[in-house]
């Protein structure tokens, strides 16, 4: 029988403050080459370079009630919004396009030991823009908070490098149809941080799973496809063989696991 981890409770002291810096770098490159074009992609800036919060916004990232580690629960979204809105003032977390898998704010406990606590976290959410709309793949992160003062030692909140981003150009304002000009592109760097105390990589944690169990673990609240016990075609070919089945293929322009298509 598997013994039950334990639980905590995680909590935060709203007296304190924490100051987040913010950077949304300029696109170098996207196709077609609306940031060119596009006045406000083309301007597009963090909205406040750095701005300070009161701890309990970040308790909206926080469980209402005691977790395991590889737990996860929904963040609040009031929180979520006050933070994007230091990236720009007009997110929006209903996601004007969206097939039943794209709205959510999740997080999981990653670590934890005596004095630190890690968390995990994965949110969805893009920015109206005049004219049009913009999406990165996601915005992913970690929370550390500091278990004996209950203050938040670490956060983190960006577009993982290298993914993503969709835009939606009413390019054409006298289009009676209202049609959107579609185009993708990736920024170097969109992030909010704040960085209170200094935790090193090494940290030694009683319990954990790891990032990467972290971010499946969240990626599978999103999409059902995630559920999937994917293989390698390889893989699939043996056990194909092995079984004597045919292999179905599909092919598919674009990625089954971002909001950026």
């Amino acid at each position: 029988m598997k013994k039950p981890q334990n639980k905590i409770t995680l909590q935060l002291n709203n007296e304190t403050v924490v100051s987040v810096t913010g950077v949304i770098a300029p696109i170098e490159h996207m196709n077609p080459n609306f940031h060119e074009e596009w006045d406000a992609l083309a301007n597009l800036r963090v909205a406040e370079p750095e701005k300070m919060y009161p701890t309990s916004v970040f308790s909206a990232f926080l469980p209402d009630r005691p977790v395991s580690v590889g737990d996860y629960w929904q963040i609040d979204n009031q929180g979520a919004l006050t933070l994007l809105r230091q990236f720009h003032p007009k997110p929006n977390l209903d996601m004007h396009i969206n097939v039943g898998d794209s709205r959510g704010l999740w997080a999981c406990l990653r670590a934890y030991n005596d004095q630190l606590a890690d968390i995990t976290f994965r949110i969805h959410a893009e920015f109206a823009l005049d004219d049009g709309w913009f999406t990165p793949s996601q915005f992913a992160g970690h929370l550390v908070i500091n278990r004996i003062n209950k203050s938040v030692t670490f956060f983190q909140m960006r577009v993982p490098e290298g993914t993503l981003f969709d835009v939606n150009w009413k390019k054409y304002k006298d289009d009676s149809d209202f049609n959107y000009s579609t185009g993708g592109g990736i920024c170097p760097q969109i992030e909010l941080r704040a960085e209170m105390c200094y935790v090193p990589q090494e940290t030694a944690f009683t319990t954990s799973i790891t990032c990467e169990e972290a971010e499946n673990t969240l990626i599978q609240r999103f999409y059902k496809s995630q559920q999937i016990n994917w293989v390698s075609f390889e893989e699939a070919l043996k056990i194909s063989q092995e079984q004597q089945k045919p292999i179905h293929a599909i092919s598919i322009d674009g990625p089954l696991a971002d909001e950026a298509c």
